[in-house]
């Protein structure tokens, strides 16, 4: 039986949550890797819509348990009140697991955020101000809070005094904070313990057993393969390695293992927060995918800049992945347009160029180079196979197959559970 990674091949916001709860019913684990309550899934279930932030999509599958790894960061609050959400909602939370190993993030790592955001003033990157980066920085500078470190008070101690000896040196004479008392952090942090412990794990011995055992696990990314920050567009992403090789690193679990890759493709572009984006819309155009596609952020509230598929990016995700196939999502939202145009490569100082460009400079500069495909006007939410679809519609997946250089084996029709084609199975 396979492991599976599932992430986006875009910026994010593509439709990961509901590729996951639709495999959610077959799969045994479900593992977010990286990222924190930053990233967000919409998942809809009958009438009922779940926006969640922190926890797995796999939370609302009943025979499904729900992991966090050890490569994603959290903050205690947060998940003890998404949590509670769901337990009032009737879902059980009940099997989630909690790698110890995962970094927490703190009242102070929120404040540094959103005081560096503002003190950067118009070159600042667009974080969501939960004190995702500050806390990915911490672990890597080796000053981090691991969720086990809440079960050893004078470790806990020690490890709070030293990440803010420095941090309230910044905070007082850079950005005139008041400095941030280390006691009052520990005796919040502790208040957490008792809570998350029934979550606590060794996950990285429970994935690499359950996968030895021949049981289903799919690994589940945030955000999306542009916002990497080794292989989107920096500095504009995010602060840690949402691409498949994250979810090894994330969750502790060997390449050799993965069996599939399967990236998330919207059938338009979206991004949010700043950055460059070649086919972004500023006519009615993008007005009318952002308002049919309700494209508003899950997790940040923020309106997502629109534009049309850009082919140029979904074959940069199938190299950078190693995609074995794609889930299109949204296809529904192209309903009603006469023709659809789709970026086939972009114009760099006069010249043609067909791959994403690895200069910052010239990413900035592309100008997309588009090419027209007959749109359909009939509704397609009910349709049940490829051949319920209208021709045109068949034929702008078969296009988007082709420049993307990797199967799509699922489409998205509509936003509800049951409003997917399935073509290919995700688990054979």
């Amino acid at each position: 039986m396979p492991a599976l990674v599932l992430l986006g091949a875009q910026w994010g916001d593509e439709g990961k949550g509901k590729a996951t709860d639709l495999l959610g019913g077959s799969v045994d684990y479900v593992v977010r890797y990286q990222g924190g309550n930053n990233a967000g899934h919409t998942v809809v279930v009958g009438d009922q819509k779940y926006a969640l932030h922190l926890l797995p999509s796999g939370i609302l599958s009943p025979g499904c348990t729900p992991v966090i790894g050890n490569g994603v960061v959290v903050d205690p609050a947060v998940l003890l009140s998404e949590l509670s959400g769901l337990n009032e909602r009737g879902v059980d939370t009940s099997k989630l697991l909690l790698s110890g190993n995962a970094h927490l993030i703190t009242p102070y790592h929120t404040t540094v955020d959103k005081v560096t955001e503002r003190f950067l003033g118009k070159r600042k990157i667009g974080t969501t101000g939960r004190g995702i980066g500050p806390t990915y920085a911490d672990k890597i500078n080796r000053v981090g809070i691991r969720v086990q470190d809440l079960y050893d008070e004078s470790i806990l101690e020690q490890k709070v005094e030293a990440a803010l000896d420095f941090k309230n040196q910044i905070l007082a004479k850079l950005y005139n904070r008041r400095a941030i008392e280390s006691g009052k952090i520990v005796e919040e942090l502790l208040t957490y313990a008792e809570q998350i412990k029934p979550y606590v794990a060794d996950t990285t011995l429970i994935l690499n057993n359950a996968i030895d055992e021949g049981k289903v696990v799919l690994f589940e990314g945030g955000q999306g393969t542009l916002l990497d920050v080794d292989h989107g567009t920096y500095p504009f992403v995010t602060s840690s390695n949402p691409t498949a090789g994250g979810a090894c690193t994330g969750a502790g679990v060997g390449p050799t293992k993965i069996n599939r890759v399967i990236g998330i493709l919207k059938a338009y572009t979206t991004r949010v927060g700043a950055g460059p984006f070649p086919t972004e819309l500023f006519d009615k155009d993008g007005e009318a995918l952002r308002t049919i596609g309700g494209e508003r952020g899950v997790t940040t509230g923020r309106d997502r800049r629109c534009g049309w598929f850009d082919a140029v990016i979904a074959r940069y995700a199938t190299r950078v992945n190693g995609l074995t196939d794609f889930f299109l999502t949204k296809l529904d939202v192209l309903t009603g347009w006469e023709q659809i145009p789709v970026c086939v490569a972009y114009e760099i100082d006069g010249k043609r160029v067909e791959e994403l460009p690895y200069s910052q400079s010239d990413f900035h500069h592309a100008k997309p180079i588009y090419e027209m495909l007959p749109g359909w006007s009939e509704d397609i939410t009910k349709a049940k196979t490829f051949a319920d679809l209208p021709k045109n519609a068949q034929a702008y997946v078969k296009a988007l197959e082709e420049m993307s250089g990797a199967p799509i084996s699922a489409i998205g029709v509509g936003p509800g559970r049951t409003e997917t084609i399935e073509i290919n199975s995700f688990l054979s």
